[in-house]
């Protein structure tokens, strides 16, 4: 069973439907159900990636994404090098 969406997923992605369908319909000046239809789509697929881009179990701590990025942990690094007399 995969986890539940956050409060802040749901915010963040219902947001995104409306401000995004009604620009949508806006911008293309859709009169059809057809362009109606398509806007709406569009915009559901625009909220479902804002939620998922809002995922804070996905999201790292910054100083350890800087350290993968070295290749070594800091402390690793210092427990290395030799002590000075």
């Amino acid at each position: 069973m995969p986890p539940r969406p956050t409060a802040a997923q749901l915010v963040y992605g219902s947001a995104a439907v409306v401000v995004s369908t009604l620009v949508l319909l806006l911008l293309t000046q859709a009169r059809s159900v057809a362009g109606v239809g398509f806007a709406a789509t569009a915009a559901l697929g625009i909220g479902v990636l804002v939620a998922l881009a809002a995922d804070p179990r996905r999201a790292s701590r910054p100083h350890e994404a800087a350290a993968a990025a070295r290749g070594s942990e800091p402390r690793a690094a210092a427990a290395e090098q030799p002590a000075h007399r």
